[in-house]
């Protein structure tokens, strides 16, 4: 069996154990999606305390961070990523982390907000977003990919301050881009914070799966 047959055979065993997994917290969350379908009073209390802070350089800036966030940046952020470590690193186990927690984020996320069937807010500060609001796929997104590079810069940094420097680095910019979403008001904070937690759960497990999967393939 060739080296591309192996890694499509690992991929599809990863994208199915996630799958399952994708079906039990699905199951969970919809058995509580009701009380979530509505926005609470704190979600209104944020966007007040947001408002004397708008203002046209802010938005501006917040455009550009949401924007680090989309898919139209972050597909083609995961696909240099998988292509620098097949083919630059020739660390086949890296780009299989990236295009599984990539794939498996995104399944999982269109799966909770069709769950949730939470309406975004009705007075968007700039330009409506298309879609459901719960959770916030940009949080999702913005905590698996850059989770995902500090896991990768981890492993890949050796001087000490560097690494940390940059990894905090990268955690401002995760909240920097869920902030984004309540600035623009087309998002709830809650939204945003649910999305932080089940993408932070959700990359957690994932590595956890595909490490143990790993170690188990390499001894075969």
């Amino acid at each position: 069996m060739g080296a591309w047959e192996i890694t499509t055979l690992i991929i599809g065993e990863v994208l199915l154990t996630l799958s399952v997994f994708s079906a039990i917290i699905a199951l969970i969350v919809f058995l509580i999606r009701k009380p979530i379908r509505k926005h609470k009073p704190v979600d209104m209390l944020i966007f007040e305390k947001i408002k004397p802070a708008v203002n046209t350089v802010n938005n501006k800036i917040m455009l550009f961070i949401t924007f680090l966030g989309k898919h139209q940046f972050l597909i083609p952020a995961n696909l240099i990523l998988i292509f620098y470590f097949l083919l630059v690193k020739r660390q086949n186990w890296f780009s299989i982390r990236v295009i599984t927690i990539a794939i498996s984020s995104l399944v999982l996320m269109l799966l909770l907000k069709q769950l949730f069937q939470r309406k975004r807010p009705l007075s968007p500060l700039l330009k409506a977003a298309k879609g459901l609001s719960f959770p916030s796929g940009h949080a999702i997104m913005a905590v698996t990919f850059y989770g995902l590079l500090i896991y990768i810069l981890q492993h890949s940094i050796t001087t000490d301050w560097l690494k940390w420097f940059v990894t905090i680095l990268i955690i401002v910019l995760i909240v920097s881009i869920g902030f984004s979403r309540v600035y623009l008001r087309v998002h709830y904070a809650s939204d945003v914070a649910a999305g932080f937690i089940i993408g932070l759960l959700w990359l957690l497990l994932s590595l956890a799966i595909l490490k143990w999967l790993e170690g188990y393939i390499t001894s075969l």
